[in-house]
């Protein structure tokens, strides 16, 4: 969540784009997916769930252990309170109660307040953003310029790498440090919601026009590979774009054999191999956010 946030925030001024629709909905769709990767929350093991869509999949509770997060810990026993009443709910239907989105009044109080001020402000405490005063004409409103310039840097070059890779291998520079959980997972993670929130382009600031319009159309493809369970089946949403095509020496195309060489390692950090109620959650969340532009 607070990489996803950190994207989107200008360096300098200290905000959002006021333009941007997304980021809220899909922050909430990243607190699922970091409790999933987490293994705190996972769909619910029924053989006849496969006839559902991905979205309209129950969530189960895995484990209430606590993870320290207060944004995760509030959702987690929000969750576990609903369970505990009998009633389980869909992967869509969380993300659209957290984010305020329904019409049932006994609903409301599913939503979670102050989502980006929270994040923000959690990286205030870590050293990454600053707190400052601006005056917006009416009125004073606080921001949150960058602080330390080498995270966000971390993070970006981390995005690009994994969307410019040109090897079957995933490239090491593309991953969070050793020993964090599911670390491929998390950077295909990164930049699809990145790319559905509607901040990734802030990453591609150095690089050219062809190169951006490559790096979207690759990060289009992942979220159609990883958009659908088990990982890989292709039967993700069709691509916005239409992706440049890039062939290696031997006419083979990259961009399709870097995406392979990210499922088969993704695949390799689930448990219980297509069993994987957690990994299939992160299937529904994505699925979800990549409809996010026809849902809003």
């Amino acid at each position: 969540m607070e990489e996803v946030l950190l994207l989107g925030i200008k360096d300098k001024q200290g905000y959002l784009s006021f333009w941007n629709d997304n980021i809220s909905y899909a922050l909430r769709g990243c607190i699922l997916i970091e409790l999933a990767l987490r293994r705190r929350i996972g769909i619910v093991r029924d053989p006849g769930r496969k006839r559902l869509p991905l979205p309209e999949r129950m969530v189960t509770v895995l484990s209430t252990r606590q993870t320290g997060e207060t944004l995760l810990d509030e959702t987690l026993k929000m969750m576990k309170q609903t369970e505990d009443a009998g009633e389980k709910m869909g992967v869509g239907t969380w993300i659209d109660l957290l984010s305020g989105e329904t019409w049932n009044v006994l609903k409301i109080g599913f939503q979670l307040k102050q989502v980006r001020e929270r994040l923000a402000k959690g990286l205030v405490d870590k050293g990454v953003l600053r707190t400052e005063k601006r005056n917006f004409l009416l009125f004073d409103m606080a921001t949150h310029p960058v602080a330390d310039a080498h995270v966000k840097a971390s993070v970006v070059n981390r995005v690009v790498a994994l969307l410019t890779s040109g090897t079957t291998a995933v490239p090491p520079s593309a991953l969070d440090a050793p020993g964090v959980q599911c670390r491929v997972l998390r950077a295909v993670c990164l930049a699809c919601t990145a790319y559905t929130a509607s901040v990734l382009d802030n990453a591609f600031g150095r690089l050219g026009y062809e190169e951006r319009e490559a790096a979207f159309g690759r990060c289009d493809e992942i979220l159609g590979e990883f958009g659908t369970w088990p990982f890989g089946g292709g039967g993700g949403p069709e691509p916005k774009r239409k992706p440049r095509i890039a062939m290696g020496s031997a006419g083979v195309d990259v961009g399709r054999e870097s995406i392979r060489g990210l499922v088969t390692a993704v695949r390799s950090e689930a448990v219980g191999g297509d069993e994987d109620a957690g990994f299939e959650l992160v299937a529904g969340v994505l699925e979800v956010l990549s409809k996010l532009d026809s849902l809003l």
